[in-house]
């Protein structure tokens, strides 16, 4: 490992659109410019782990490896991946199989607990809601992550969950004018379940949110997804 200050990062993010990662410092600072392919949604585990191999080998040496990853993780296995569509990816040990192919010690995350590692201030209550190819949460209280709940699959409106109402193909089938509708009822849904003190809306779509949120409710940029990857060496 390197001296302190000089450790660098390889921070994956698996994206249900695109598979993304860069090598980044203790500060989240980008040291490469970012690299991603397609996601080959649909494809076993152990090919889109091979994907990422060819994929970060342009990226020069690193000492250890972040991924985000769009389900619920445990202990670096994975337990659901909705949007993967592969029944291969439950119980599917990620963090293993990512170790044994890259060679340098991996710890996995969910994708939205990722990005807001990298955005949050550290005091309070504090969310994040991710706006891509599905929906997605991280919760915080004073700058440590809480259990991660998968927000995204339980029912929101009109009988449809948050991922179905508020996801990229909901998006384009209503339209961004009733889907912008339907993120300021999010906002206030899970205002109501968390009482948070800030609020981040990050992910690709977040750039798409056409109101002016209220005070508390901060649009982040898309990049989070890798600079987060440090938060999970840093307990």
């Amino acid at each position: 490992m390197r001296a302190s200050g000089r450790i660098r990062t390889l921070a994956i993010d698996v994206g249900g659109s695109h598979l993304k990662a860069s090598v980044v410092d203790d500060t989240g600072h980008l040291l490469t410019k970012p690299v991603r392919v397609e996601t080959p949604v649909g494809s076993p585990p152990r090919a889109i782990v091979q994907t990422l191999a060819g994929l970060v080998g342009p990226l020069g040496a690193y000492d250890r490896v972040s991924v985000g990853f769009p389900g619920v993780v445990r202990d670096g296995r994975v337990l659901t991946a909705p949007n993967l569509d592969n029944d291969g990816w439950a119980g599917f040990d990620l963090a293993r199989a990512l170790t044994k192919a890259l060679g340098k010690p991996v710890r996995v995350a969910n994708d939205a607990d990722v990005q807001g590692l990298a955005v949050i201030a550290g005091r309070g209550v504090e969310m994040i809601m991710t706006l891509g190819t599905g929906f997605g949460t991280g919760l915080y209280v004073d700058g440590r992550l809480a259990p991660h709940l998968e927000l995204a699959h339980h029912p929101f409106r009109k009988g449809e969950t948050y991922d179905e109402q508020l996801g990229n193909a909901a998006r384009k089938r209503v339209g961004n004018r009733r889907w912008n509708r339907r993120v300021r009822k999010a906002i206030e849904s899970v205002r109501s379940l968390t009482s948070f003190d800030r609020l981040y809306l990050g992910g690709g779509n977040a750039r798409k949110i056409d109101f002016t949120p209220d005070p508390d409710v901060t649009i982040v940029g898309n990049e989070a997804g890798i600079a987060g990857g440090i938060g999970l060496w840093r307990s």
